[in-house]
């Protein structure tokens, strides 16, 4: 499995989203009080991400 969203449940008991790439963590998101919220998240990612912008402010 190259790429995958990973829904876990952290130390503070709250879901959180993974997205990893070959097994590497390549973004993690805030925690969610309901594994339905964290669903949400990766629905959200899917649907707006393939049209963000890249914004450099190096």
């Amino acid at each position: 499995m190259a790429h995958h969203f990973q829904i876990y449940k952290d130390k503070a008991g709250e879901f959180r989203v993974r997205f990893k790439y070959n097994d590497e963590i390549m973004f993690s998101t805030e925690g969610y009080s309901s594994k339905t919220g964290a669903k949400n998240a990766i629905e959200s990612i899917q649907k707006n991400g393939p049209g963000a912008k890249i914004v450099d402010e190096s």
